[in-house]
Formats: C-alpha cells, structure tokens, sequence
C-alpha cells in the first residue's frame, strides 16, 4: 500500500531514515509520498525523492509558516513543482486551532498564501493536499472562489477533520479525504464536533486514502512514540474493520484513489 502522506523530511528521522525505509517496504507500504511544510522541508523531501526510488514529493508552505515565508518564496515551491517526482501542491491550507508551541498565525495572512499556492498548483497542472484544522468553512469557501483553478480531481484533504458539512462539501468538489493514525484514538479530539470513525465510516471508499503523517498521529497501539510509513498498515486494518470489508480490498482501492489524485505516480 502507499502512505500518501509522512515527514521523512524532518528531523526526527535524520538519523534512521534507510531503517524506516526499509521497515515500511517489510511492512507491505510500497511508496511512500513526503509532504513538505515549508521551502526547506519541501527542498529536502525533493532530495529525499532522489535518493530512495519509492520517495515522492509534495511541495508547499502549512498555514503555521505563512508568516515565516521569505520573499521569492513562491518562486522556489513553483520551480520544486517543476521535479518530475512532485506529485502534488501542500500541505496548504487554514489551521485556526491554538497551538502551544504556535498559536494562531493571522487568518488573513494564511488565506493568502493558501490562494497563491492554488495559484502554483494551477501553473504546475499539480493536484492539492489540504491541511485543514478548525478552519472548515473557509477552505471550502476559498476552493470554490478558485474553482476554475483547480484539476478535474482536485486533490485530497490530509488527515481530514471537521462535520458532515465540510465532508459533503469536500466530496461534493471532488475532493479525496485522507485518515491517519489519530483515527484509532477513542472520542472527540479537542475542538471537533464529530468522531473521525463516524466521518470515515461515512466517505464512499472510491474516495477515501490512508496515510501517516509520520512522525505524528502515532495509531494506537504505540501512541505517544514516533509515527512512521509502517504503521500505515495498522490504519488501514482499523479502517477496514470499521467498514467491515476485507483488509485487501481496502488497500486495493485506496491505492488506486492515490494514483486517480497524483496521476505522476502511475
């Protein structure tokens, strides 16, 4: 199967990353897709894709840098996009949760720099992936005013969280929705109205991705160490268990979403 979504790129994995590589293919993960948070991080998980066959990229600043960016910045995610092992435009997007260690960066500010990377994705012929945390609304909003920008198959939300308005709205686009590790975790995560096994059990499984977010999102049951590519198979089996089908048939069809989404991995 493919996690479509991890940070090999960062710096928890510096000094491991051929061992988790090796891990995941051990495991049944085939490919696995680097999103970047920032140009640095998007530049490494470029490299990274040189340096390992089954490494891909997505490229892109997260709401949480928008006010960190320097100038010429888009320049340097449009000119990554251009690698022929870029899949993808994101993570971008909103993030109105408060953060400890980050706070809230201005709205306005994550809104613009969210509407110039549709912009890239649209000059780079590059698919979305989402990042949307509390902001729900808002994202929608803001893909439908870019409508016109955006591919046949849009992309994907990351890690999807939110209500069944933004899930239909989502779906609805032509969105995928995209689920990690925190899915096996019991209740409500703070600040959310609805259960993610409720959201998953609800998105039609033609449209739905697993993924890690590695090295964050560990699934239970080796919550609270570090996430990687490898335990992408643990998600999937909750979620297969959940929708009550066969552990196959998911990872045969959520493989074959990622390759609709990021038609480069074909």
């Amino acid at each position: 199967m493919i996690d479509v979504h991890c940070h090999l790129n960062f710096h928890r994995f510096k000094d491991d990353t051929p061992a988790v590589v090796e891990r995941a293919k051990m495991a049944g993960v085939t490919r696995i897709i680097n999103a970047g948070t920032q140009v640095t991080s998007s530049r490494e998980a470029v490299i990274l894709s040189e340096q390992y066959q089954d490494l891909y990229a997505i490229v892109g600043v997260h709401p949480h840098h928008a006010d960190k960016v320097a100038p010429g910045w888009d320049k340097e995610i449009l000119e990554l996009a251009k690698h022929p092992k870029v899949l993808g435009i994101g993570e971008i997007g909103l993030d109105y949760y408060n953060y400890q260690s980050n706070g809230i960066v201005d709205p306005k500010l994550q809104r613009q720099i969210f509407e110039r990377q549709i912009e890239i994705a649209h000059e780079s012929h590059l698919p979305l992936q989402i990042h949307n945390r509390q902001a729900g609304e808002d994202v929608i909003g803001i893909l439908k005013a870019h409508k016109d920008l955006l591919q046949d198959v849009p992309g994907m939300f990351h890690c999807f969280a939110g209500d069944m308005k933004i899930l239909k709205s989502a779906l609805q686009m032509g969105f995928y929705i995209g689920f990690d590790g925190n899915i096996t975790y019991p209740g409500l995560a703070v600040g959310e109205t609805v259960e993610l096994r409720e959201l998953a059990r609800l998105v039609p499984l033609d449209r739905l991705i697993v993924e890690t977010d590695a090295p964050y999102l560990t699934p239970l049951p080796h919550r609270g160490k570090r996430n990687e590519p490898s335990y992408a198979i643990i998600t999937a089996k909750f979620i297969a268990d959940l929708k009550g089908i066969p552990f196959e048939t998911l990872v045969e069809q959520t493989d074959q979403n990622v390759y609709t989404v990021f038609d480069k991995l074909r």
